[in-house]
This record gives C-alpha cells, structure tokens and sequence, in this order.
C-alpha cells in the first residue's frame, strides 16, 4: 500500500535547496496543473504552453536560491515566474512570427476572436502595477485568467474569506486609482 508523502512549504523549499530530485518530483506533480493553467491562460497554444511550463520548472528548479519566504508563499513566486516566462514568450519574435505563420485551418476557430489583451485591458493592466503583489495575483487570477474565487484559494492555499475580502479591497483599490 503506497502511502503519499507531503510536504510542508518549509520542507519543500529545504529538499529543493538541496537539489533533492525526489523534491522536484513533487513540486512538479503538485504544482504544473496550476501553473500549466496560468501559463496557458496567457500562451493559448498548448504545446507553446507546454513548453513555456518546462521552462519555467527549469527556472524554479535555478533560481530557488532567490525564493525568499518573507515575501510571500512559494506558490506565489512560482507564480510570477510563470506569469512573466508566458508574457516574455507571447512577445518573443519567435512567437509572434509563429502566429503570423498559421495557415487559415488552423486558426479557423479563432477567427471574430480577439488575440491577446483588449485596448482596454492594457489601460487596466498598468494601474494593476500600482497595487500590492498579493492584490495583483487575485485580481490576475479571477479577472483575467478566469479562475473562480474557490479555485483561487486552493490554488494559492488560503482560506476563501480570504481571497473574496482581497479581491474586493483590490477593486476599492483599484477604483480609487481610476477616478
């Protein structure tokens, strides 16, 4: 009878710091849904996204010496290495050429469909710079990549009144800053 080994985050930076493959092995199965899903929230073409994702399991695994707990969870910092790893490929000249590249078959589906940010949302993506990293995330996250409030907490590990009273603070924020 297999029983599963977890980890607390404590213990999981420590083996990852250690260079412990076993570690890896469950950062990687505990956290590549969630990140797959920010990444191609961002990156729609999954094999894209698939590779931006080991890439970023490739920068963890490199740059986990920079994890600083007193900044924020684990999940967190992953996070935006997975955000900033999708946005440093959808702006790549590779990436771009790519899409130019597709024959009308492929992009078929898409056609009427806007393609990366609306006009609106860059406007709105330059004021979300202004609020605090753990506002950013939430609103990020439910607005948009689309995770509900329930998604959200599980995948960041906090208590649901938790993320509902953020996300609400964040929009007070946010309103604020827009008038």
């Amino acid at each position: 009878m297999n029983t599963k080994i977890t980890y607390s985050e404590q213990e999981l930076v420590a083996l990852l710091r250690q260079r412990n493959e076993q570690g890896f092995a469950y950062l990687y199965d505990n956290y590549s849904g969630a990140l797959f899903g920010i990444v191609n929230g961002i990156v729609t073409d999954k094999e894209i996204a698939n590779d931006v994702l080991q890439n970023v399991f490739v920068n963890i695994w490199r740059k986990i010496d920079s994890y600083d707990a007193s900044k924020g969870r684990l999940f967190t910092w992953m996070l935006n290495i997975a955000r900033n790893a999708s946005i440093d490929e959808i702006r790549s000249k590779g990436f771009k050429d790519s899409q130019k590249n597709q024959s009308l078959g492929e992009n078929v589906d898409s056609i009427g469909v806007s393609i990366g940010p609306l006009v609106d949302d860059v406007g709105l993506r330059k004021v979300l710079t202004k609020l605090k990293d753990e506002l950013r995330v939430l609103i990020d996250m439910s607005y948009f990549q689309g995770f509900t409030h329930e998604e959200i907490a599980r995948a960041l590990d906090i208590p649901l009144g938790t993320v509902k009273t953020r996300i609400r603070s964040a929009l007070i924020q946010l309103r604020t800053m827009i008038q």
